[in-house]
């Protein structure tokens, strides 16, 4: 099949909207803090530790369809006697979007984003905890879509009546 259209022509009448886009511009690590407070006994076998993982999104526009998207990430490791390690990661992007309406822009900017940071973000942190004298910390997949839900539900809540 091959395509009729100039690569510069504009769109016909009646035809269908622009599908929106999604362009990374430039991905980088803002922060990254590995702490490891008890080492060398936090590197001895012993109890499992307790895992703590936090996760965070937020976003700024930059200009016209540019924005800024910072996935933070944080994971705590500790055992009844100490803590194994602490680590935190603020890793961002920076998006061009195009062809999304206004309405829509929102949750477009803090799902779609983040998942598309999501597995670069995850190979730093194992990098930084495998670096640490630890197994790599690998964390499962993250549904941005329902942590979207879950962060207008509870600013819903929050809200005065």
């Amino acid at each position: 099949m091959t395509d009729t259209n100039d690569a510069g022509a504009q769109p016909q009448a009646g035809s269908a909207p622009a599908a929106p886009g999604l362009n990374i511009l430039g991905q980088y690590i803002k922060d990254l803090s590995f702490e490891n407070p008890n080492a060398p006994r936090s590197l001895q076998q012993g109890e499992q530790p307790k895992l703590d993982i936090n996760v965070n999104v937020n976003a700024q526009p930059l200009g016209e369809g540019q924005f800024e998207v910072v996935l933070t990430l944080t994971a705590k490791a500790e055992r009844p006697d100490m803590v194994m390690f602490n680590v935190e990661l603020v890793y961002a992007g920076l998006f061009r979007i195009t062809n999304v309406p206004q309405e829509h822009m929102h949750p477009f900017v803090m799902i779609e984003c983040p998942r598309m940071l999501f597995p670069f973000a995850r190979n730093v942190l194992a990098e930084a905890t495998r670096n640490g004298g630890f197994p790599p910390l690998l964390l499962d997949p993250i549904d941005f879509a329902q942590l979207y839900r879950q962060n207008m539900a509870q600013a819903a809540a929050q809200k005065p009546n």
